[in-house]
């Protein structure tokens, strides 16, 4: 793959330096920065104040003149392989590092031999003993420290065996990453090879979240972001950037190295914290990440946190040497893009037609999009966004030319009780469907008071054309719609929820119990009541392994006794052993009457019993549910 290897390379070198600590990421070289004006309505005073969001960044560009040249010399060497390598190639080349299997890469496509003989050390021969390799006669290889001690063995041997396809995806996204956070690590005065922890915190994905509500390549949490000048609102998460989230990475690391003094510790404190970090080195009165591990004090987690970035980074480097093959990557396209300024919010429908892109194009250029729009915007301060290379031209000259009908203008709408998504709808003349994708929803059955909606609404007079095509694209990605009388007005009052042993039946000649989550109870305490496991209860209700905690009411199915539960059959009518059964017959003295309210549907009342609405159905011989009048008495089993 020599093009490519040849673009990566010369992607590398083309993010600039800054000499502010924590700036808004310039432009690289040569890219073209377009502000695009339009005269549409202006979000209105309806926008929601946002959270207390970090000072401006300064969008000052320093002097690229020599990054502009570097760039020109290997794109000169990338069209005309003939041509031999001048010293601006060699710097980029140096820059990438010894080892750097792009540089070799692209070492084989100049077909410059000496180059290697100079300064390239020889291809490592694969490792087969882990414990007795030296990994001194590499270390030149690196600008971060490395050893070869247990830990970091067995995380190689868990990379090379059950870690492998993990692995795999991480070194083929790589690629993408590497070009544009190295340069901004050493620019900052960090180590380039710090980039692997980028790695083992999110796998270079820009969508990674984790259960401590961490996101994005480097993994900040909502505090610490906003600490280091990641901007977190109703419009945009920057943690998800990758530009943006490096140099925060890399102010928040150097402060780390500064306070703690080795990089194993700093890698450490980015993991637990550096407090912590501190107080242990107090403690026990010494500075040696490895000691420090034996101690108690650390959670296993950051015990396994730096051996886990070692491990990583002598691999990505030497794959071939630690039993890796070329062919087992597909190395992702480097990251490559324009950026113009748009000084409103746009649709990013309008906005990916004007380039000639996909929707999803514009999306993965710009992660930290929280809505299907741009936020709002004046020309004093535009918001800069990314769209594939070479199309900010076409994109400035279609943009320009589209009409109002062919746009849609914003609203911002503060859910109050009583509202429902279709009336939200209705009152700003807008469509459900295009609320729901414009706000990244799956469904809404119940809006929470006090959210906010971005509402997309028609520009001009006749702008029903372009809801009209929002609506039928969201419903082709699989965006649907609740019928009026299926949604619950916000703020609905929820009565007490029916909880413990709700139904028993016989499903496929086994017992199945419906139970509803009590006060106090854990997965551990109904495995217990019900001679099964832990394991059997998540397999049973598909809750994931991360999900500790249980919401009182929820309502999850047993199957009683050691034995695991038949394979999924499909369920008949079975004999109902508790007093679910039909309560208007055998049941009637257990029954209760609820007179349906104003506002309430069959999916509510259920909720409220610890029903279904399957139930309510049957029970009272409903056929029909979307047309139940308001003050119709239903009869449902007391719990």
């Amino acid at each position: 793959m020599p093009s490519l290897c040849l673009m990566l390379v010369t992607l590398a070198a083309s993010v600039p330096s800054s000499k502010e600590e924590l700036p808004m990421p310039p432009p690289p070289p040569g890219m073209h920065v377009l502000e695009v004006e339009e005269k549409k309505p202006q979000v209105g005073s309806t926008v929601a104040q946002e959270a207390e969001e970090p000072e401006e960044a300064n969008e000052d560009v320093e002097s690229e003149s020599a990054e502009l040249e570097e760039l020109r010399a290997l794109e000169g060497a990338a069209l005309d392989p003939t041509a031999k390598p001048n010293a601006e190639v060699l710097q980029s080349l140096r820059r990438l590092g010894l080892a750097n299997p792009l540089r070799l890469r692209m070492l084989d496509v100049l077909e410059e031999p000496t180059l290697r003989e100079d300064d390239t050390p020889p291809e490592l021969p694969l490792i087969k003993d882990l414990e007795n390799f030296d990994v001194a006669q590499i270390q030149d290889r690196y600008d971060i420290p490395v050893e070869m001690q247990p830990l970091v063995a067995q995380y190689i041997q868990f990379f090379q065996g059950p870690g492998r396809k993990w692995y795999r995806k991480w070194m083929s996204r790589s690629t993408r990453y590497l070009p544009v956070m190295q340069p901004i690590l050493e620019a900052k005065g960090l180590p380039r090879d710090t980039v692997y922890l980028a790695m083992i915190e999110s796998g270079f994905s820009a969508n990674a979240y984790s259960w401590a509500h961490a996101a994005g390549p480097w993994q900040f949490i909502s505090g610490t972001g906003r600490m280091y000048g990641l901007r977190e609102d109703f419009w945009v998460d920057e943690r998800r950037d990758p530009i943006k989230s490096t140099y925060a990475a890399a102010a928040y690391l150097k402060q780390l190295h500064s306070e703690l003094g080795h990089w194993y510790l700093a890698w450490a404190g980015y993991n637990t914290g550096g407090g912590r970090v501190r107080r242990l080195m107090d403690r026990h009165g010494t500075s040696n990440f490895w000691a420090l591990a034996e101690e108690k004090g650390f959670a296993k987690e950051t015990k396994h946190y730096v051996p886990k970035l070692i491990a990583a980074a002598l691999i990505a480097k030497n794959p071939g040497a630690f039993g890796f093959r070329e062919e087992e990557f597909e190395y992702e396209p480097p990251l490559a893009y324009d950026e113009v300024k748009l000084v409103d919010a746009t649709d990013l429908d309008a906005i990916a037609r004007a380039a000639g892109v996909s929707v999803k194009d514009v999306q993965e250029l710009n992660p930290e999009l929280k809505r299907w729009c741009t936020p709002p915007a004046t020309e004093k301060q535009p918001y800069v966004l990314r769209l594939p290379k070479g199309t900010s031209e076409q994109f400035a000259q279609n943009f320009k030319q589209l009409s109002p009908n062919e746009r849609l203008s914003f609203r911002i709408h503060r859910v109050k009780r009583g509202d429902t998504l279709s009336k939200i709808a209705l009152t700003y003349g807008s469509a459900p469907e295009a609320i729901l994708q414009f706000n990244r929803l799956k469904s809404a059955r119940s809006l929470r008071v006090n959210a906010d909606l971005a509402i997309p609404v028609p520009s001009g007079r006749n702008g029903s054309a372009a809801l009209e095509r929002k609506v039928a694209q969201a419903r082709r990605s699989g965006v649907t719609a609740l019928r009026p009388e299926e949604e619950i007005p916000a703020g609905t009052p929820r009565a007490p929820v029916a909880t413990g042993a709700l139904k028993t039946e016989v499903i496929g000649g086994r017992t199945r119990v419906t139970y509803g989550v009590q006060d106090g109870d854990s997965l551990w305490a109904i495995a217990q009541h019900f001679n099964v496991t832990v394991d059997d209860l998540r397999k049973w209700n598909e809750l994931p392994r991360r999900k500790r905690g249980l919401k009182v009411g929820t309502i999850i199915q047993v199957w009683p006794g050691s034995a695991p539960a038949p394979a999924p059959v499909q369920e008949r009518s079975g004999t109902v052993l508790a007093s679910t059964q039909e309560p208007a017959k055998a049941q009637a003295g257990r029954a209760t009457t609820h007179t349906l309210a104003a506002g309430e549907t069959l999916w509510s009342v259920a909720q409220r019993y610890g029903v279904t609405v399957e139930d309510i159905k049957r029970w009272n011989n409903i056929k029909d549910h979307r047309n139940i009048p308001a003050g119709k008495q239903l009869v449902v089993a007391a719990p």
